[in-house]
């Protein structure tokens, strides 16, 4: 096989895996190919003029976005937050901010290869529980917000709760594209979809448009070529996913699958023992899973979190 025809050939793998090449000026049959080496490099596409098929993955590198297609920026609404039992950095120190330093440092550990379990992706953190209502939401959030306050991280907090998202309502962000836009649209960058927002070191990717389908698009091999590019590629970032429950929905189990390591958050004296012992079940096969004990009355009687390892 010539080299016109192996470009021929490589085009149409392309286009077959949905890549928009232009059509490049090939000879034809008719037209006389010159034998030196030189003459045929100029004639055929070099390897640096056709994008490989490692290209399908490239849209989601954001730290390389063009000048016109970057994160947007965004502020936090800090009443609301306050109102919601958020953490706010810069604030009096608190003893939620104590906590969730006990909460994140195995998981930091974990990410950093320095515990004893040493997971592919650890850098892929899943915020789920076995019911709705158990405060999942505001785990993942609080739990971002005090990885952001690392020195050495930064956050980026994925509201993967793709059936009832409410991340970015919590915090007082408007919505728009994203996640599962960009799992469905190639055109889609995923620096067309992220929101830098005014907490150092904190971005946001949204849910996005609501579709059917969203089971299919979080298990589809874009959903892994995103995560592949987000666990591997930002040695310093941390990406934690607020997921839907386990027992209810199909998408977290799926998500499960994919992650490095799993936060189940269970509501102190109101989970069924049954429910959690089923979520547990689900992800059985996970080499990391941590438990996270919420609302646990205290000594003195004010709610708390508390951490406990399975």
């Amino acid at each position: 096989m010539n080299t016109i025809e192996q470009a021929a050939k490589r085009l149409a793998e392309l286009r077959r895996a949905g890549i928009d090449v232009s059509e490049p000026n090939l000879a034809s049959p008719s037209t006389s190919i010159p034998n030196s080496a030189a003459s045929q490099q100029q004639a055929s596409p070099s390897v640096h003029d056709v994008p490989s098929l490692g290209a399908v993955s490239s849209r989601f590198g954001a730290d390389h976005a063009t000048a016109d297609r970057r994160s947007r920026d965004v502020k936090v609404d800090t009443s609301k937050m306050l109102e919601s039992g958020l953490l706010i950095p810069g604030l009096e120190r608190s003893s939620l901010e104590e906590e969730f330093r006990i909460v994140k440092r195995p998981l930091l550990e974990n990410v950093r290869g320095h515990g004893a379990a040493k997971p592919d992706r650890a850098n892929l953190i899943m915020v789920t529980s076995s019911l709705p209502g158990e405060g999942k939401t505001q785990t993942a959030i609080n739990l971002a917000i005090s990885m952001a306050m690392e020195l050495d991280h930064t956050v980026l907090l994925v509201e993967a709760d793709v059936v009832k998202p409410s991340v970015l309502s919590r915090i007082g962000v408007p919505s728009g594209k994203g996640l599962l836009d960009l799992l469905a649209d190639s055109s889609l960058d995923l620096s067309d979809v992220l929101l830098k927002t005014d907490i150092p070191k904190l971005t946001l990717l949204p849910a996005g448009s609501a579709s059917s389908r969203s089971t299919e698009l979080l298990a589809s091999a874009t959903m892994d070529a995103l995560l592949d590019e987000l666990a591997n590629n930002y040695s310093d970032r941390i990406i934690i996913f607020d997921s839907p429950p386990l027992l209810p929905s199909t998408e977290a189990r799926v998500m499960a699958s994919n992650m490095g390591q799993v936060v189940m958050v269970v509501e102190a004296g109101k989970t069924p023992l049954p429910a959690i012992k089923q979520a547990f079940a689900t992800v059985e096969e996970h080499p990391v899973v941590l438990t996270m004990l919420n609302k646990y009355q205290g000594p003195k009687g004010n709610e708390a979190y508390g951490y406990y390892a399975p």
